[in-house]
This record gives C-alpha cells, structure tokens and sequence, in this order.
C-alpha cells in the first residue's frame, strides 16, 4: 500500500544540527494544528521489531499481505529515510460518545471523511512547519497508518501512551480511541521520556472478544477479529466464525470498549467525527453501486465496497433472525455479486433454522395443553 507521506525540502543527506527550542516549537505547532498528542523519539528501530517476525511467520496477519513486505524497514526507521535522527507522533483524538443500535460500526468510522485524508493533511502541513523551523537542510517523511512503520511502538517511546493486552496504545487522559501520525525528520532533537505500561492484571480486552482473537497478552491473531473478518478479508467469512460477528457490520471496538482507562475518554470537536444517521440493514440489501457510492464515498467503509458490505450485512442479519429480513434476503440471492449471493443465502437458512424450530417448540407446547 502506498504511504500518506509529505516531504519537505530534501536538499541534502547531512545531519541537521537544532538549537533549543526547536522540539517545543515543534510541539506547538502541532497542537495549533490540530493534534491532540504530540512527542518525540530517536529514529532507533522499534522496540518490539522481534515480534512483528515472530507474528508473520505464524501467519497470524492472514491476508494482508502487506504486512510482510518491507519487514526490513517497519523495523528500521533509516531503511525509509536514509538520514532520519528522529520521529515526531502525534495522536488525534476521535470519541464522539456512545450510540447504540444494531448493526454496529466500529466508533472511527462513524463519520463523514476518511480519517486518513484528515490525518494526511494535518501531518503535510506539520512537516511543512517543521522544515520551516528547521532550516533549508530539513527533510521530512510522514506517515499516517499505511506505511510500513511501527507506530504503537513509536508512539510508548514518545510517551503518548502504552500498548495494552489488546494490541492498541492507550492514553491515560484520553483513552484508546486515537488516531496516531508519524513525521520522521533528519533533524536531531531530544526525546520524550517512553511510558510504561499501567494494563496489570487487567484483562478485560481479552476476555470480552467474541472470536477469542486475543490468544494472550499483546497477541492478536488477526484472522479471527472482527474487524479483519469485516474489512480485511475480501472473500467469504469462514462458516464457524459467522455466528460470532454478532451484530457487527464494520469493525469492531468490543476489546477498546471495556478498557478501564476510558473513563477518562473526552468528546472530539471534529465535526467529521461525529456520527451520522443510517439507514436500516434491511434497507442497504436494496442499494445498488451508485446509492453505495453517494452514501459512503470519503468515508472509511467506502474501502471494502458494496459487495465487502453487503456480506456483512447479510451475516448480521443472519445472526439477528428476524423474519422480517426474509423478503430483503430473498431478493440478493439473485444480487450480481457472487459474495453477497452467498451470505445472503446463509442468512435464509439461519432464519428459516430459527423458525422451524420454533414451529416445533410451539407445536409441543400445544401439545402439552392438550
């Protein structure tokens, strides 16, 4: 996948001295900007780099093939830019509260935009800011969550939080619900302290994940959350995991949801944050490409398409049994998209399940009366 990268003047490969102050410049710019965290570390190689090949080779990453290309430079900062002294990661914050209803959206993609435009174009104009302060020899490269970078790392050892038992960071003013950016700069400035980890014995995350995805602290097979089932995997939901997305139609922030430390979680101002009314599940098996695209054009559902979509729906629906769905269902068993056809007509099955048995359960109650 391609980087959300900007550069600044690249004029040459020397190191750039700083001079006091350059870090709190820096620092204030970005909270001008927008970022609500922001903090600096070396340019070392993350701390954890042995454990991404570990992961890889037990193929927990399923399909996402991406992540095992460019191994060499997510574990090695100077492998992206030659020169690089130092990283800048901010954090941006996107709570909006709670909303209950069923077919649940994962809470960053509630909104309007796609958070890495967003995120793309406030790092584009920090770089800019930071090859201002630096001088003309500043280079910059910034990333937001699709460049081959660590970033959880970077952002415990710039001390925007501490990565938790569900693989996320945590901020122990805000929570786990962030955005995390990353500015890599051959400018030399002085690190912030990392934070340490403050999980305990605490393991709510883990207990609380439908498919069991969380096989230990810290270890997440991908191939069975959620949120990989529903975004990531571009083919048919494994059979045996269906039941087990529930009510999910994009993501999901079961794991993020317990965490203790959101108590002190506070409401983004950003009005592309907030959620947005949707239709009915029912109602999305009656969209065609078009109505998808003007509905979910900009936003990050768009990126699994209607037929990724409509598949979740199906399941979801599937798993919720109501009759009510039937004539909807029905219907996308002849939709133009094999993936949908299919779950469509898992779906059929489980309500018809459902409602041949409790024909039977009524039929012996009856009886019962008799």
């Amino acid at each position: 996948m391609k980087s959300s990268a900007s550069t600044s003047s690249r004029q040459d490969c020397r190191e750039v001295p700083t001079t006091p102050g350059v870090a709190e410049q820096i620092k204030a710019r970005a909270r001008d900007i927008g970022f609500d965290l922001v903090g600096i570390t070396t340019a070392q190689s993350p701390q954890h780099s042995q454990y991404l090949r570990q992961w890889l080779a037990k193929g927990f990453h399923g399909e996402m093939g991406y992540m095992g290309r460019n191994t060499d430079k997510r574990v090695n900062p100077s492998g992206i830019l030659a020169d690089a002294r130092s990283i800048v990661v901010v954090g941006l914050n996107y709570y909006t509260g709670d909303h209950d209803r069923v077919g649940r959206v994962s809470r960053y993609a509630w909104g309007t935009r796609d958070y890495h435009e967003m995120m793309s174009g406030k790092l584009e104009e920090l770089s800019g800011s930071i090859a201002e302060i630096g001088g003309p020899s500043t280079r910059c490269l910034g990333y937001v969550d699709t460049g081959p970078i660590l970033e959880r790392d970077l952002a415990q050892r710039a001390g925007l939080g501490f990565i938790g038992k569900h693989t996320n960071l945590i901020n122990r003013q805000l929570g786990n619900w962030l955005f995390l950016g990353e500015i890599l700069t051959n400018l030399e400035l002085p690190p912030d302290p990392p934070e340490r980890e403050y999980c305990g014995t605490c393991q709510r995350c883990m207990d609380v994940c439908p498919t069991r995805a969380i096989v230990g602290p810290y270890q997440l097979d991908a191939r069975l959350c959620i949120s990989y089932l529903t975004i990531e995997l571009k083919g048919s939901i494994p059979i045996e995991l269906r039941p087990l997305v529930g009510d999910h139609i994009f993501g999901c922030d079961d794991c993020l949801e317990v965490c203790p430390w959101n108590r002190f979680a506070q409401r983004s101002p950003v009005r592309q944050f907030q959620h947005r009314e949707t239709p009915s599940l029912i109602e999305y098996l009656s969209w065609d490409e078009a109505k998808f695209r003007e509905f979910f054009r900009g936003t990050p559902i768009f990126r699994i398409k209607r037929r990724g979509f409509l598949r979740n729906v199906c399941v979801v629906l599937g798993n919720i049994r109501d009759e009510a769905a039937l004539p909807a269902l029905t219907r996308a068993l002849n939709d133009a998209e094999p993936l949908v056809r299919e779950h469509a007509a898992w779906a059929v099955e489980q309500i018809e399940h459902r409602r041949r048995i409790a024909g039977v359960t009524g039929t012996a109650q009856t009886g019962d009366k008799l």
